[in-house]
């Protein structure tokens, strides 16, 4: 039903001794143990473990809470909200716990992501009593500032959110919308974009929104047409309002494949109890006092979640999805999690394991030739080659058949 042969490669591995000759007709078990794809979900609760001051219980329950984002999960999203990053002019520029949080992922071998370095939602009031120039200038510095603190560590980031909108947002005033409209779209996202670049020339920058109309495609022909450096093309698919389905995931890959870019679907939620309602405009609007999972719900949930990311997966050009919310009550209080609030699992993280962790994971059986060789066809990722004799990791990964040598200590 789903091709996923861009997800795969062939390989040959030649398995030799330590003195190397080949080692002939033995059997050789090659376990795949990481994705190349980068399968993420929000990160958040990262960061309150490591802010310090909870009791030994509250310790527990997050890494609990955390054990089960990385068993599943091997990319994630931090918040670098500039509201709450930097709450006031002179205060602290860079928050330990965001740091810790990211060198922590990166240490169980997770990609990290920071989210957003401009976005007019979530923008520091203080920025409020200075110039529109003063304004641009201080979100240039933060750019530099921040991308450069975090290089090494955090190489991925939503650069700019919400452009389509954010020069006719006018929910409230803020900063951003303000030099967005006297400097126009293309030209803040360009010097945006420029100054990430600056700070750390081999990032991945992205460019995210959730409009997915022909305005966002309009967008990005300028951006690209000005020579604006976009690495990735970011699509936000927040479907409270209902599942999405497939027919219009690949009416959305279709136009936005047209570019040749990589698409990240950035933010996604899939709801595990009732739908918001249709005449809601802005998900915003919808308040509640509590918006529970329902076991049916829960089952709709992960059917939708597995249709989804195998029509996802299945598309080369696609390299990563997010889970926006890992755990239930969130943003808008949604049942949009993958477990509840209690860490239980929930069905749609069962679903997602015997995917992401069971059928796209590579694990076979090989014998080598009587030149030592072995021919197969794997997910692109990490693997461990293990016989009698002892064991060795190596990568699978590109286009064109892999020649990969092992040595095994015998």
């Amino acid at each position: 039903m789903y091709d996923f042969s861009a997800r795969k490669a062939d390989a040959r591995v030649r398995l030799l001794d330590k003195n190397g000759n080949p080692i002939r007709e033995l059997r050789v078990h090659l376990k795949q143990n990481s994705h190349k794809f980068l399968f993420g979900c929000g990160a958040f609760d990262t960061v309150t473990l490591m802010q310090g001051g909870l009791n030994a219980e509250e310790n527990a329950f997050l890494t609990d809470r955390m054990d089960k984002w990385l068993k599943l999960f091997n990319y994630g999203t931090l918040p670098f909200y500039w509201a709450r990053y930097q709450k006031e002019k002179d205060g602290p520029t860079l928050t330990p716990e965001t740091l810790k949080a990211a060198k922590w992922l990166k240490e169980r071998g997770a990609e990290v992501k920071g989210h957003p370095l401009c976005w007019h939602t979530s923008c520091a009031n203080w920025l409020m009593e200075f110039s529109n120039e003063e304004i641009l200038r201080r979100q240039i510095e933060r750019i530099h500032r921040d991308v450069g603190d975090f290089k090494g560590i955090i190489d991925m980031w939503d650069v700019i959110n919400e452009v389509v909108i954010m020069p006719v947002f006018d929910k409230y005033d803020n900063a951003i919308t303000r030099i967005c409209r006297q400097y126009g779209r293309v030209s803040l996202v360009k010097e945006v974009f420029k100054a990430a670049k600056e700070a750390n020339p081999n990032a991945t920058l992205l460019i995210n929104d959730f409009n997915t109309s022909m305005a966002y495609e309009v967008l990005l022909d300028a951006l690209l047409d000005a020579g604006v450096p976009i690495s990735v093309i970011g699509i936000q698919s927040h479907q409270h309002q209902g599942y999405w389905g497939k027919e219009k995931l690949c009416e959305v890959l279709e136009r936005f494949s047209r570019f040749g870019l990589p698409i990240h679907f950035t933010e996604n939620t899939l709801i595990s109890g009732d739908i918001m309602p249709a005449h809601i405009e802005d998900l915003n609007d919808w308040k509640v006092d509590s918006w529970p999972s329902t076991p049916e719900g829960e089952a709709r949930q992960a059917k939708e979640a597995a249709e989804m990311y195998s029509v996802l997966f299945s598309q080369p050009l696609v390299e990563a999805i997010t889970a926006w919310n890992f755990v239930d009550g969130g943003w808008l209080k949604a049942p949009a999690g993958v477990v509840h609030a209690d860490n239980t699992p929930k069905p749609v993280y069962n679903k997602l394991m015997e995917l992401i962790r069971g059928e796209w994971m590579t694990d076979i059986e090989v014998m080598t030739d009587a030149d030592g060789r072995a021919d197969f066809s794997g997910f692109k990722g990490g693997y461990t080659a293990k016989t009698d004799g002892g064991s060795a990791s190596f990568e699978l990964s590109g286009k064109e058949k892999n020649e990969i040598s092992i040595e095994i200590g015998r």
